[in-house]
């Protein structure tokens, strides 16, 4: 286990380094200069020159490369154009709604999807499978901030059981709270939840059928165990590694997918913090938001790795 996780691990390091390397690349490929978009077309060649130097675009892209990593790796980051902020601090600031909204979401996609998924394998060709069958086509069809636009219209506008956008915070003392700030989550967690459920529930209705088949099962069954007994007891763990696979792949999906779901409600995270950027020319936190979700995406999928390495030792062997 130690060889494979050393080896996860230098896979985790190098795929970080590649990503950096396009990162910064994409960026230093955009047509047209920097500079002359922020100030705009009416800008002097003086005020082009000066804020070329804040961007330190008068450095060779080597250096510029070098030194923002190296600034990545210290945990000092440049400073936004917009916000005159450190971009470590917004980050910090904005993940504080991001990483809550996406755990919230990957809880309700496990749980809605493990109990769709061993329902409908465990009626397989009856009704309940037909009907959580036809359910997940559904929600895999349905796009999420068609979605989130008609929970708001049910539940805050028709039934007013919740605000339809905006977030209180976590801390009493600013009018927010524990209990409040999950209900502002609440919602956009499900609009996000929605497909990715969907989807994982049909894999572990298939993971589940084909564990069903096996010898082992049979002969669980032969020994007395009631069919809910095998496929709590025995089942379930051997189907699960395709859906830690896809789970693992979805957490990333969650992530990276709040951009839309938190404009629509209107949510301080991530998502809304790398739109407006774009928006305000902001390349600056562009640059560390792309970088900052793809180290989450590269993460995640060392995590998933080493949770299938756990649950299947004929990994670690491979």
């Amino acid at each position: 286990m130690f060889a494979y996780l050393i080896q996860r691990l230098a896979s985790f390091a190098l795929t970080l380094a590649v990503a950096s390397v396009l990162v910064f690349s994409v960026l230093e490929l955009l047509p047209g200069n920097v500079a002359q978009v922020i100030l705009g077309d009416s800008a002097t060649p003086e005020s082009l020159a000066a804020m070329e130097a804040r961007l330190g675009l008068d450095r060779p892209p080597l250096q510029r490369y070098l030194e923002w990593t190296g600034g990545l790796l210290r945990g000092s980051t440049a400073r936004s154009l917009s916000y005159d902020t450190p971009t470590a601090e917004l980050l910090a600031e904005r993940l504080a709604v991001t990483l809550p909204l996406a755990l919230l979401a990957m809880a309700l996609t496990v749980v809605l999807a493990l109990s769709l998924g061993l329902y409908a394998a465990a009626r397989h060709r009856r009704l309940g499978d037909v009907g959580v069958m036809a359910f997940s086509q559904l929600g895999i069809a349905i796009p999420n901030f068609w979605f989130a636009i008609l929970l708001i219209l049910l539940f805050a506008v028709q039934l007013q059981w919740v605000s339809a956008g905006g977030f209180p915070g976590w801390r009493a003392e600013d009018g927010g709270g524990l209990w409040p700030g999950l209900q502002a989550l609440l919602l956009p967690a499900l609009a996000l939840a929605a497909v990715q459920a969907a989807i994982l529930a049909r894999v572990t209705r298939s993971a589940v059928l084909d564990v069903l088949r096996e010898d082992f099962v049979r002969t669980a069954r032969a020994k007395g165990l009631s069919r809910r007994q095998a496929l709590l007891r025995h089942v379930l763990r051997n189907a699960m590694i395709p859906v830690l696979t896809v789970a693992g792949l979805q957490f990333a999906n969650l992530v990276t997918g709040t951009i839309v779901v938190e404009n629509v409600f209107v949510l301080p995270g991530v998502g809304r913090l790398v739109f407006q950027a774009i928006a305000n020319r902001d390349l600056v936190v562009v640059r560390d938001v792309v970088m900052l979700l793809a180290a989450l995406v590269v993460l995640v999928n060392l995590l998933v790795d080493l949770a299938v390495a756990g649950v299947d030792p004929r990994v670690r062997l491979a």
